[in-house]
């Protein structure tokens, strides 16, 4: 049995003869189990999802469509033996068809097959799967709304399959049959840049370099006629390229083994680029700063000069007295970020102020894209900067930048910029306790959109996201699985730095089910991804506060090196040394004049060192700044958010405080 939902909701039997599926409300019973992916459906569900206002026997007439349904699907089915596709679990129905036996399904997993695959199995293997299409995915289940996220993502992954198969077609030297199929893809799909480029490209390749640059000059138009967007980097790349007629432009070059080494083939590049952009100051300023992006997720060395060269390029180009090229600089930085501490905090603020500079000075209307990406940059980089009172105004600024940020992106539909944006969203949900939920809703939205559209390095940040937010709820096993998925994503996309968490998640991991003597040791082992990370802002502390926190778990004496070798956690840790030496008196002194800690991954586990301090000295003022900062997380685990480490449960905290006295007057 074959079930199709790539056009009208359908079914055919194994001789391919169509499968009567009665009426509209089974059709969309069996669409609503095909968009659940063999996942259990409750009846209650069904029965919210087919009316808008149930009649009263709704939940008999479920149960009458999946018996209709099941003799449809299974006509030869014996007499009171249980069905094997449509088939009946806990509350609910669900489709447990073979993954080649749904078109959606079978489409999904053509195209990430063919993922990594040359240009020859690409070509043919996606032009197979796109002939699984008979129209608009779930066509005749109207605009319900539990099909519109699973339509909208066929649709885009449809879109994608196109171009890839068309890239692929140029690659093999089939330029000219592809410039059909390409112009009818841009007239009904005109915001896709891809499609233009590869448009233009055919058409390159097939000795047609005028009607080239008349697409490029078309795709512009269009852009900033239906969006307000000027055409991105590589477009405007490729018009620089045809124009000069540049010799890539003509294919590909020899195969493995008649070309040139990999360093060859590097400094050749490198010299042409500086040939090329020697004279031209905007372009190069411009094109640096995404060269810096690239280096940046090597990690190391490579992240630090990253930083370095781009505060550099953005001064460039500020003195250049052009706001627009010095957005573009600002802006083609979007490296995911999901540790909330800068590696740099002087750096970050000058950076912040130069994006605030450039907005003032943008023209009034357009420009849209880039005011969304010098927001986020705002968000992004104010990361850690909350400050400590949460009614202070200059809260404002990052929190509004992120929002505004997110509702541009929303409505241009771009998926990359949205990405970026909801990174600076991520950055500025510390404005209190508790909100691990929240996050979770922003990695898994970055997930869903990073893997419909391809960008990875997106999806490593969702995954990061999830897997911190999944260890607050004490969700191991969910952790675990986005862990994985980002330790694949990033061998396969060469991204060393995404082990640096993982390796400490699983430390983390083994803190929270192993015995001690694990856990000191896992977190040792951690510590020495952290000396060649390039990031001191995650590094710097981390170590000594993992130990103290397995030692505080579990009962053993304090120990840890001096407090100023504890870096940004010294004065939520002191309290707590001083009271492990014996100097109850001193450590009283300290908690007294203890600051809120900032709002970032680790606020709820400096509360609870402070916690555990004011518990041991009764000091009851400091007890009650503790309480009320850790109540909104009474449900999460004590700095598992972090993704790195754990003191135990909020609610443990919260007990020992409510022990301590309040004052009396």
């Amino acid at each position: 049995m074959e079930i199709g939902v790539l056009g009208a909701v359908a079914a055919w039997d194994e001789d391919g003869g169509p499968v009567a599926l009665k009426g509209p409300r089974h059709r969309a019973v069996l669409a609503r189990l095909v968009v659940a992916h063999r996942r259990v459906v409750p009846v209650a569900r069904l029965v919210e999802d087919l009316w808008d206002e149930p009649p009263a026997g709704a939940v008999g007439s479920v149960r009458t469509f999946v018996g209709d349904l099941r003799r449809a699907l299974e006509p030869d089915r014996p007499p009171r033996t249980p069905p094997r596709l449509l088939v009946t679990e806990g509350p609910g129905y669900a489709l447990r068809a073979a993954p080649d036996d749904v078109d959606a399904w079978r489409f999904t997993r053509a195209v990430e097959v063919l993922a990594d695959a040359g240009p020859e199995r690409v070509a043919a293997g996606l032009a197979e799967a796109l002939g699984w299409w008979r129209g608009p995915a779930y066509a005749d289940v109207g605009d319900a709304r539990w099909a519109r996220t699973e339509r909208t993502r066929l649709t885009e992954l449809r879109l994608h399959a196109v171009e890839r198969r068309a890239e692929a077609r140029i690659a093999l030297g089939e330029g000219a049959a592809a410039v059909a199929d390409l112009d009818a893809h841009v007239t009904e799909h005109p915001w896709r840049e891809d499609a233009w480029r590869l448009l233009a490209l055919a058409l390159y390749r097939s000795g047609r370099q005028g009607d080239a640059l008349s697409v490029l000059r078309r795709a512009r138009a269009l852009l900033r006629e239906r969006l307000g967007v000027d055409p991105g980097p590589r477009l405007r790349r490729l018009e620089e390229d045809v124009l000069r007629q540049a010799a890539h432009l003509e294919g590909p070059g020899p195969g493995p083994g008649t070309g040139s080494r990999v360093d060859d083939v590097w400094h050749e590049a490198t010299a042409a680029y500086e040939s090329v952009l020697a004279a031209r100051a905007r372009t190069r300023l411009e094109s640096t700063a995404g060269l810096m992006r690239d280096l940046a997720v090597t990690g190391g060395g490579g992240l630090e000069a990253a930083r370095r060269h781009r505060v550099a390029a953005v001064a460039a180009a500020e003195g250049l007295g052009d706001p627009e090229l010095t957005a573009r600089v600002i802006g083609v930085f979007d490296v995911p970020a999901v540790w909330t501490r800068s590696d740099d905090p002087e750096q970050a603020r000058w950076l912040v102020g130069a994006a605030e500079r450039t907005l003032a000075r943008l023209p009034a209307e357009g420009q849209d894209a880039t005011r969304c990406r010098l927001l986020a940059t705002v968000a992004v980089e104010s990361r850690g900067a909350l400050p400590t009172d949460p009614a202070a105004g200059a809260a404002a600024r990052p929190l509004r930048a992120a929002r505004q940020a997110e509702e541009i992106a929303r409505r241009l539909g771009d998926a990359a910029l949205l990405c970026f944006a909801l990174n600076g969203t991520f950055m500025q949900t510390f404005r209190r306790a508790g909100l691990a939920a929240r996050r979770d809703a922003i990695g898994a939205e970055v997930v869903a959109l990073a893997a419909r559209h391809g960008l990875a390095r997106y999806e490593v940040l969702g995954r990061l996201v999830r897997m911190q937010a999944r260890c607050a709820v004490a969700d191991l096993a969910g952790a675990d699985r986005h862990a994985a998925a980002a330790d694949a994503l990033a061998e396969r996309h060469d991204l060393p730095l995404v082990q640096v968490f993982t390796t400490w998640y699983r430390a983390l991991r083994t803190a929270m089910t192993g015995p001690p003597d694990a856990a000191l040791a896992a977190y040792e082992a951690a510590g020495a991804r952290l000396r060649d990370a390039g990031m001191p802002g995650l590094t710097e502390g981390l170590l000594p506060l993992a130990l103290l926190s397995v030692r505080l778990r579990h009962g053993l004496p304090y120990e840890g090196p001096p407090v100023e070798d504890w870096g940004p956690y010294a004065p939520w840790v002191r309290p707590l040394l001083l009271l492990g030496e014996g100097r109850p008196e001193e450590a009283a002194r300290a908690l007294a004049g203890v600051p809120s800690p900032p709002r970032d991954l680790m606020y709820e586990a400096m509360w609870c060192l402070v916690a555990r301090a004011a518990a041991a000295v009764g000091d009851p003022d400091t007890a009650a700044r503790a309480r009320t900062a850790l109540t909104p997380a009474a449900p999460e685990q004590a700095g598992a958010g972090s993704g790195l480490i754990t003191l135990g449960t909020v609610t443990e905290h919260l007990d020992l405080l409510a022990a301590v006295p309040p004052r009396r007057w």
